[in-house]
């Protein structure tokens, strides 16, 4: 039997809840989930559908704050499998500013989905962590045992914690309970959808965004230098779903790309990509953020055979085509 037999067999006619799945990366998970022969749920919290229009009826929608354990114990009822892709993100100047909110909105989510979903005998759980776990100074590239070494990034610091912290849960969880948990840690993800708002947004889409505005000279934070490791979000999406169908012991798994770019030259391929006449100017007065982000995908291709296959400049042609025609 293939593989992608397998695959489509345990998805198919399972009732998966997808929290959070009208965002960026939910609304590409449930249009895998669709393909899958899932029957998909989502819950959102502003109701904007706008990532999920193409799909609305298709799925269930339903209007919930996570942060609520009535809510909460109300959706997760009768599912078999939940994947909890809710959480408050930001850009690095608004988890700078706002620790305080990065780090409790997104314990107290990922806290009460668990206990809901253990209450509600649901089969399998998938906690989404992310490479903000692992401090400034990690070696690279990144192994997930460096994620609970000394504080997480400090521009990213409540959140990151907010991420270990519910690592642990999920670890308690399937130590205590027999609840089966799988642990995504995904890498700087981008793509069609994202969020281009330039208070929230991360760098792929703060750059297109200036680039396309036709701010010139483009000023992006930091001194260029420091190093990323992208994953296209329909990488992502493939990664997150093996995870939980082939992985579910609650041992952190890093999903992204092998490849390793600077700002700088990023900067350089999407200014390149967009067809603009434009200079590019680095304010160093403003926090480089980690001064390198690597992936070591060592464990994802061995435990749940995932290696990416869209290249950071395919995906970019792809996010600015998606861009332009939005």
């Amino acid at each position: 039997m293939s593989q992608l037999l397998k695959n489509k067999n345990f998805w198919q006619n399972k009732k998966v809840l997808v929290c959070g799945g009208s965002g960026f990366i939910g609304s590409f998970v449930c249009e895998l989930l669709l393909r899958q022969g899932a029957n998909v749920t989502i819950t959102t919290l502003s109701n904007n559908l706008t990532n999920i229009i193409h799909i609305k009826n298709k799925i269930r929608v339903i209007k919930a704050d996570l942060r609520d354990i009535t809510q909460t114990k109300k959706v997760t009822k009768k599912q078999e499998i939940v994947l909890n892709l809710a959480s408050k993100v930001a850009g690095i100047q608004y988890n700078i500013g706002h620790p305080v909110e990065m780090f409790e909105d997104n314990i107290e989510i990922a806290k009460n989905v668990l206990k809901s979903s253990l209450e509600n005998s649901v089969e399998r759980f998938l906690v989404v962590s992310s490479a903000c776990v692992y401090p400034r100074f990690a070696k690279i590239p990144t192994k997930e045992d460096q994620g609970f070494l000394d504080d997480p990034e400090p521009t990213n610091l409540g959140y990151g914690w907010a991420k270990r912290v519910t690592e642990l849960l999920g670890r308690f969880y399937f130590e205590e309970y027999g609840f089966k948990v799988a642990i995504a840690r995904p890498y700087n993800t981008y793509g069609p959808r994202d969020n281009f708002d330039p208070n929230l947004s991360h760098v792929i889409p703060g750059i297109i965004k200036r680039a396309f505005d036709n701010e010139n000279p483009l000023i992006v934070w930091g001194s260029g230098k420091q190093t990323r490791s992208f994953i296209y979000v329909e990488d992502l999406a493939h990664g997150l779903l093996e995870t939980v169908e082939k992985y579910p012991v609650a041992d952190p798994v890093n999903i992204g790309s092998e490849e390793e770019i600077n700002i700088l030259n990023l900067t350089k391929i999407i200014v390149r990509l967009s067809g603009k006449k434009i200079k590019i100017k680095f304010d160093r007065t403003k926090p480089d953020g980690q001064p390198r982000r690597a992936c070591d995908v060592s464990r994802a291709k061995r435990k749940i055979g995932f290696v990416s296959k869209i290249s950071l400049e395919e995906g970019l042609v792809k996010t600015i085509e998606w861009y332009k025609h939005r």
